[in-house]
């Protein structure tokens, strides 16, 4: 895993830095594993548009990620390292002794030819899976579970891991990479390790029609914008708006709570701020 720099022989490669994909070891997906992606164009089920400034990009596939990490006690060989167009990170192909297939995220330090496990009394390892009970405090770990069975949400993206502050009870006390401290079960299931690609964070773009490969239209800022086309257009010269951030529709952008759901309050032991 490294990175890419050019030589400045144009104005959009001076700024460009992209990943070396030193990493990848398979050009090709398993087709087996693959779904077709339909683009939504930033547009809802009733054709109206609800995220501004998509549309357009390059033709992708959906790899069919398994984040539940279900089979037990059946070790798995790594196959390849894959590159995913839907995700910052890395993706390993897994082939069970079984014969099953199945895609996983790829830790950092994983390679081909290593052996991984999900199980209760796996080895502690790059790239097991096994619950938060079993793991020791001061681990990196990814691709947490919230409720048991419901697969990993937490912790996917390229370079991201949680740790294992302390056990209590039936809970873990684990450190998000927000810097939130949560109550998790000990009976969910963790991969040890920090998702790989961790050098995404250092990527620079370097060009507008980068952007229009990822899906990304362009977009004008909002206060050089007409009054009439946004709260914080208008004004004399280059006016900076005169108001707090608002939405097109004078909703504020920053600090307004936008959380509805309270249920999860009771399992937050330290706010990210």
């Amino acid at each position: 895993m490294g990175i890419r720099k050019f030589r400045p022989t144009t104005d959009s490669l001076r700024w460009t830095v992209i990943s070396d994909f030193a990493e990848i070891t398979k050009a090709r997906p398993e087709k087996a594993l693959l779904k077709s992606l339909k683009k939504s164009g930033g547009r809802n089920a009733y054709g109206r548009i609800t995220s501004r400034h998509r549309g357009g990009g390059h033709k992708r596939m959906l790899r069919l990620v398994d984040f539940k990490r279900d089979k037990m006690d059946v070790p798995a060989k790594v196959l390849a390292i894959e590159y995913d167009p839907n995700r910052a990170a890395r993706i390993a192909l897994l082939a069970y002794n079984d014969g099953e297939k199945r895609y996983i995220i790829a830790p950092a330090g994983l390679n081909v030819g290593d052996e991984v496990m999900t199980s209760a009394s796996c080895e502690i390892k790059v790239g097991n899976c096994m619950p938060l009970g079993n793991i020791p405090a001061g681990i990196p770990i990814c691709n947490v579970e919230l409720s048991r069975g419901s697969g990993g949400i937490i912790a996917r993206s390229a370079g991201n891991s949680c740790v294992i502050m302390a056990k209590e009870g039936a809970f873990a006390h684990v450190k998000l990479p927000s810097q939130e401290v949560r109550l998790i079960k000990l009976e969910c299931l963790a991969t040890i390790g920090q998702a790989g690609n961790i050098e995404h964070d250092t990527i620079s773009i370097g060009k507008a029609g980068r952007s229009r490969w990822l899906g990304r239209r362009p977009f004008s800022r909002a206060v050089v914008k007409n009054p009439h086309d946004h709260p914080m257009g208008g004004g004399e010269g280059k006016s900076s708006g005169g108001r707090h951030p608002t939405t097109p529709w004078g909703k504020k952008t920053k600090g307004l709570k936008t959380r509805k759901s309270k249920l999860s309050d009771k399992y937050i032991l330290k706010r990210r701020r």
